[in-house]
């Protein structure tokens, strides 16, 4: 974290001091006593059970310089000599505040990512193709939201010559107000399926919500998107430059000579403009992300990087947990893409699995949240999917059961396949345990919330 003074800190987010201590000097951002460390400025957040403003003492015992609440219930006397306090009108819009001004004080290229789907791998994969000529930060984990991101920001300096964040959101105005803090030079738009439907009620308004990502560009800013996405491919602006990226040769960048492998994707990458191509070798599986390599290659071209040099660096990736993890067991094999899931990642792990060499194939699935009204339809139709791929066995958990069920047995007609639905993961593992064969090969997806890990722990411990 770059030098600020507590003046600066005031004006920034327009707030009075209540308490004054004797040092000044802050090191790094924290919204978790839990976690704070000595000089840390801390932010007393609130959420549905819990107030930040009761831990400002525990937060001064730990070694808090600067302690930023909007109601006042700590107790002075007990106070460290070091701890400054500042009270403002709302300590989530000052996080954001802040970080806008220390952004402004970076001279850093800001790389935005958002999307439907896609966004961690693309986050990684663009991370890593910019990685064999600049210095690169990226989004640790899933701090992408209106507390996450601006933690991030806290996390960069000027030591760093571009940093790749990550931007998600339920509704809309939260892109909005991350990019008023964070201004992105160049933004990525992954897809637009149904995630967050229930919120937003129609894709043209999650539209909406992603396009927020350049509402704060001009002339020299640019948006890539996947041009092969049908709200996508269409844009078109006289505000700032727009690349689309895709697998059509009419696009500005494009693929050819796709290679699926089980563990990797192999391509030529296709430059429009001025006919130069690149052999392209991936390390993740799926047809999906060459769409997001696309993306990042478009992005290390337009930081003036040669396709080689994008090349080379995209063999540095290094990717997020549990998003299409391929673990291989003595007897069986998993894929562990337990992080989040939405119909088009649910059909990009199932595409996985069917790429996978191996006996039986048994997709585990679960709920996909936050899509509404849209929720029954699309968990049958994933089961359909799953039917469609020729999976074998298909084993389910949660409240749409038997939208699966309806969607696979309605596809097989009949055929003999299996389907088994469960109410609790201990029942699914105890159930995996007693039929998984040797050489079976099974995918794991489900929203973040329903901890589908938890199941492949339990299935591999042997007591």
């Amino acid at each position: 974290m770059e030098f600020l003074s507590i003046d600066e800190v005031v004006k920034a987010i327009n707030g009075k001091i209540v308490k004054e201590g004797n040092s000044f000097k802050f090191n790094g951002v924290s919204t978790d006593t839990r976690k704070i460390e000595k000089g840390n400025i801390f932010f007393a957040l609130k959420g549905e059970n819990f107030n930040g403003n009761s831990y400002i003492n525990d937060a001064s015992d730990k070694g808090a310089t600067l302690c930023i609440i909007d109601e006042i219930m700590f107790n002075e006397e007990k106070i460290k000599e070091y701890t400054s306090i500042i009270k403002v009108e709302n300590t989530r819009k000052a996080l954001l505040d802040l970080a806008e001004y220390y952004r402004s004080k970076l001279n850093i290229k800001i790389v935005g990512i958002t999307g439907s789907t896609g966004k961690t791998s693309t986050k990684d994969l663009t991370a890593a193709a910019l990685s064999s000529k600049y210095k690169v930060f990226k989004t640790e984990g899933n701090f992408n939201n209106e507390i996450g991101l601006p933690l991030m920001i806290f996390k960069l300096n000027n030591d760093y010559d571009v940093a790749v964040l990550e931007f998600g959101m339920n509704n809309l105005g939260e892109i909005h107000r991350m990019c008023k803090a964070a201004r992105p030079d160049i933004a990525l738009i992954t897809n637009v399926g149904i995630s967050h439907i229930e919120n937003l009620k129609t894709r043209e308004n999650i539209l909406k919500a992603k396009l927020e990502i350049a509402d704060f560009f001009h002339e020299d800013n640019v948006l890539i998107v996947n041009g092969d996405n049908d709200l996508l491919s269409p844009l078109n602006s006289h505000k700032f430059n727009i690349i689309k990226a895709g697998f059509n040769n009419k696009e500005d960048y494009y693929a050819n000579h796709i290679i699926l492998n089980e563990d990797n994707v192999l391509f030529t990458v296709c430059e429009e403009k001025t006919g130069e191509n690149e052999e392209i070798e991936i390390n993740l599986p799926g047809k999906h992300n060459v769409w997001n390599a696309l993306l990042s290659i478009a992005c290390g071209r337009v930081l003036g990087m040669s396709l080689k040099e994008i090349r080379e660096g995209l063999k540095n990736i290094s990717t997020t947990g549990m998003r299409l993890d391929i673990i291989r067991e003595e007897k069986y094999t998993i894929i562990n893409d337990c992080y989040n899931a939405s119909p088009d990642s649910m059909k990009a792990g199932i595409d996985v699995l069917i790429n996978i060499k191996g006996e039986r194939k048994i997709a585990v699935l679960g709920t996909m949240k936050e899509l509404g009204d849209e929720a029954y339809n699309a968990h049958k139709e994933v089961g359909k999917y799953v039917a469609e791929k020729g999976v074998e066995v298909l084993i389910t958990l949660g409240e749409f059961n038997k939208a699966y069920e309806e969607g696979y047995v309605n596809e097989t007609k009949g055929e003999k396949k299996e389907i088994f639905n469960f109410n609790s993961e201990d029942e699914a593992a105890n159930f995996l345990r007693d039929h998984i064969k040797y050489g079976d090969v099974l995918l794991f997806k489900a929203s973040r919330s329903m901890k589908f890990e938890g199941i492949i722990k339990k299935l591999k411990t042997k007591e």
